[in-house]
């Protein structure tokens, strides 16, 4: 059997095993089986990535079984391995078998875990059918898949009104997302006659330049086709428009936002777009768009990320503008370095995820990083893997020697970008540059705001909270001696004098150490495979269009422009420096010189007030109106209602008439005979 098979379907046999099970195999069982299913997977995909990285594997199809055969439909469900799957493969198993580990100590005190264990590898499965499909209807069933999973786990604490309003913002806005996505295959298939993802790729080219009528307009059948599926592209990777769930879905555990905010879910759509890029490029202006939307998401989000106090939500707009990254490399044409973003990307973001869990573990559960400071020398190793992330990250490197991960994959992006010599591509340079100062900024922000400066943790609710009943769990401990007795007639509110934060368990630790491992090594060891032009097109092999003469460009623009992402670095790290060591009074001058600006961002450009005013509203208005005018006083009032209130008015007059004296009824009877007679003496006498 292929390996791929074993890959694919071991997450879901876990996941089917601890949550059908849970009962009665008990929450380790249920960690043990989910956690070495995934381990399993990534031992085996490694070994295939690394066949492809050898040139000894070519492109395959696993047939699994026949699924839809209906006139000219014709589904087989099937697994597609080649390059482009094989990094899609590493990447999943890798980051969800860490993420699993991790959750072990991160998770230990919930007692639902049997569930989000089997939460996790669900979503791990629809992650690795999505990345497998070989048709687009197999693509779809990943693609909501792992909506379905997001949703489950972004809502895990459902007891939290906030974690549900997140699940469900998330489910809806991914609707729209995925309307568009739909509609795209839809039109796929009347265009191509098919889903088959090799058979419409192969087609592709031929349909250039053709039109199709669409909503009373003659269009380009790609461009219609390619913006429908870019639609779904945007919902699914939060592209500007489409972005408001992401932040509201670090409502979920720790674990779930490095798993599915970070390093998976979000870049399905940078995935399909790679995986659809024959099509793509038969359309200009497709391309363009994507250029435009991508690095239009990385500059918003980036300049959120910069005012965000919750070091989560400063990760996640972090996620969001990378993400534009990876679009406006796909939308100059270099699909190459999109997809090598995303691979170094996986590793980076999830350990920065996966570090702010540890030092919200460390910190009891407090998010704001306004009460941080000082946690380097108590949380060491959780400060230099977070330096590593920070490094990577923010591209920092030296030219043609050695640097980490991101300042490999970054700078491919910033350089083709450069080298596209249209339009777009300049612009999308500028503000990806632009984007690279404000990551550095933001990125060095939360290191000097978390582990240097002083400690200003007295400040936090949830460590006076944890101190008070430490405090109060010593007393009860020393009950009857006069110490205890002390500590018992002591203030409550006792400060955070007696608090020192710990360093994480080792199921946290590892996860960071070996992710740490691809954030500084990832980009130096597999640039030659995903960019480079003597490499990529032997590793690629046609599972994405490559341009190899983007990838000459690339390498052959002025010196200048290939250092300004090291400037830009060098700047946002020297400014945030600045701010949060030397002066730290000068951010707050800042917003005191320019409030409308920190308004403007603290607002996220105003997004969701916008969205909340042009839709949330209007439906909900919508929806009172169909409740209260038109079911409960139109529907109910005539229908049920008004039936069982006739009723009730009727038995009303026959309680009247029903007495239950035997003096009223022969009165009765006897009214009604004299009646009955006279009636009849009447009509006889006519």
């Amino acid at each position: 059997m292929h390996p791929v098979l074993f890959i694919v379907f071991l997450p879901l046999v876990a996941a089917l095993v601890a949550g059908l099970g849970r009962n009665l195999i008990g929450a380790t069982a249920a960690k043990v089986v989910t956690t070495g299913a995934l381990f399993a997977a990534a031992a085996l995909a490694w070994p295939l990535f690394f066949s492809y990285l050898g040139g000894h594997a070519g492109p395959e199809v696993v047939p699994v079984l026949k699924f839809i055969q209906s006139g000219d439909l014709n589904v087989d469900w099937a697994l597609r391995v080649d390059s482009l799957t094989a990094v899609m493969l590493v990447v999943v198993t890798s980051v969800s078998s860490l993420v699993h580990l991790y959750s072990w100590s991160y998770m230990s005190e919930d007692p639902s875990q049997p569930r989000f264990f089997a939460y996790l590898s669900l979503f791990s499965f629809a992650m690795l059918m999505l990345v497998t499909a070989d048709s687009l209807v197999q693509m779809f069933f990943g693609w909501e898949g792992v909506g379905l999973a997001s949703y489950l786990l972004i809502g895990f604490w459902y007891h939290k009104p906030s974690a549900n309003a997140a699940a469900v913002k998330a489910f809806v806005v991914n609707r729209v997302g995925d309307f568009g996505f739909s509609l795209g295959i839809f039109g796929t298939f009347l265009v191509f006659g098919t889903v088959s993802i090799p058979a419409i790729l192969a087609a592709a080219p031929g349909m250039a330049g053709s039109t199709i009528h669409f909503a009373g307009m003659t269009v380009n059948t790609m461009t219609l086709l390619c913006l429908l599926l870019f639609v779904g592209a945007c919902g699914k990777s939060a592209q500007l428009g489409l972005h408001t769930w992401l932040p509201d879905a670090m409502e979920g555990p720790t674990p779930v936002s490095a798993l599915i905010h970070a390093a998976t879910m979000v870049t399905a759509g940078v995935f399909m777009v790679c995986r659809l890029s024959p099509m793509f490029v038969t359309s200009p202006t497709a391309m363009t768009v994507v250029t435009y939307v991508g690095a239009a998401t990385a500059i918003f989000a980036a300049t959120v990320g910069t005012v965000q106090n919750d070091i989560k939500r400063v990760i996640a707009y972090s996620t969001c503008s990378q993400l534009g990254y990876m679009f406006f490399a796909a939308g100059v044409g270099a699909f190459g370095a999109a997809m090598f973003h995303l691979f170094t990307h996986a590793f980076f973001k999830a350990l920065l995820f996966l570090g702010a869990g540890s030092v919200i573990h460390a910190m009891h559960h407090e998010q704001d990083m306004r009460y941080y400071g000082g946690l380097r020398k108590q949380i060491p190793f959780t400060f230099w893997a977070m330096v590593a992330g920070t490094l990577a990250i923010t591209g920092v490197g030296i030219m043609d020697v050695f640097g980490f991960a991101g300042f490999y994959s970054k700078d491919a992006i910033l350089e083709s970008a450069f080298a596209s010599g249209t339009t777009a591509g300049g612009v999308a340079w500028f503000l990806g540059i632009s984007a690279a100062l404000l990551t550095s900024f933001y990125s060095w922000r939360l290191i000097f705001l978390t582990f240097f400066g002083e400690a200003r943790w007295a400040g936090s609710e949830h460590i006076q909270h944890a101190v008070h009943h430490h405090h109060e769990d010593e007393a009860e401990e020393g009950a009857g001696t006069d110490s205890a007795h002390d500590h018992r007639h002591a203030p409550a509110a006792t400060g955070t004098a007696g608090y020192h934060p710990h360093e994480s368990p080792w199921p946290i630790l590892v996860p960071l150490g070996l992710l740490s491992l691809g954030a500084v090594f990832a980009g130096f060891a597999f640039e030659h495979f995903f960019v480079s032009p003597e490499g990529a097109p032997h590793y690629w092999n046609g599972a994405i269009a490559f341009s190899e003469h983007l990838a000459h460009a690339s390498h052959a623009i002025p010196l200048w422009a290939k250092l300004m992402p090291l400037v830009v670095m060098l700047t946002g790290l020297a400014i945030a420096y600045r701010n949060y060591i030397r002066q730290p009074g000068a951010p707050a001058a800042f917003v005191a010189m320019f409030p409308g600006l920190h308004d403007f961002l603290m607002h996220k450009w105003y997004f969701d007030e916008l969205y909340n005013a042009i839709f949330v509203r209007p439906a909900f208005a919508l929806g009172r109106l169909f409740w209260k005018r038109g079911d409960e006083q139109t529907i109910d009032r005539f229908g049920p209602h008004g039936a069982a209130v006739l009723v009730g008015q009727g038995n009303r007059v026959t309680t009247i008439l029903q007495s239950g004296l035997v003096t009223s009824y022969a009165l009765t009877m006897l009214l009604g005979l004299i009646g009955a007679a006279s009636w009849a003496w009447w009509w006889a006498g006519r």
